[in-house]
């Protein structure tokens, strides 16, 4: 049975070297920066262009949601935003939830998407008692594929020609994690 209330609950995640905190009007403009970077928007598959106050009235709004867990990653020593990961779609009788992420372009490729997973997982499986986690990843994002595998995520299936981008179709990938077969290697 899986604690709802946990994902009423907005924790702070402490890491070694980052912090996940409650998305907030306090991460809006740093958010929004990220969704105009081109390359990030083509990692996300994200079509649509976002104004700031659009942002601004997601985050603002973020603490309010019952069902989801919207998170900012913030480094631990300087406060700086660099992404923002979710737990939603939330299926309570199933006790699975689906894992989204976004790093501004800077964050990549220091480990930091990796300890940031890591951090959400254990808590989707310890405090909100999750049983599985899944998430959709693009064939073409091999970092991120491989990041996935480190925290335990197995490929699952392939949704064939599922993202159209820039005129050329491209798979997407279902990976998932169990809470039974976390990996053991040191955080």
């Amino acid at each position: 049975m899986i604690d709802a209330c946990a994902l009423s609950e907005k924790p702070v995640l402490p890491g070694s070297r980052i912090r996940l905190a409650p998305l907030s009007i306090r991460h809006a403009t740093g958010f929004h920066t990220t969704t105009l970077d081109p390359e990030i928007r083509r990692l996300t598959g994200t079509h649509r262009h976002f104004t700031l106050e659009d942002i601004r009235a997601w985050c603002s709004g973020r603490a309010d949601q019952k069902d989801r867990l919207d998170l900012a990653i913030e480094d631990r020593e300087t406060g700086d935003y660099l992404g923002d990961l979710a737990l939603m779609g939330i299926d309570a009788d199933n006790a699975y939830g689906m894992l989204r992420i976004a790093l501004v372009p800077g964050a990549t490729d220091r480990g930091i998407g990796t300890e940031a997973i890591r951090l959400l997982l254990d808590y989707a499986f310890d405090r909100v008692r999750l049983h599985r986690v899944q998430l959709e990843v693009f064939t073409f994002n091999e970092r991120a594929r491989r990041a996935y595998e480190k925290c335990g995520f197995e490929v699952e299936g392939r949704m064939r020609e599922a993202l159209a981008w820039n005129g050329e179709w491209h798979d997407v990938l279902l990976m998932a994690a169990l809470s039974g077969a976390r990996p053991t290697i040191a955080r």
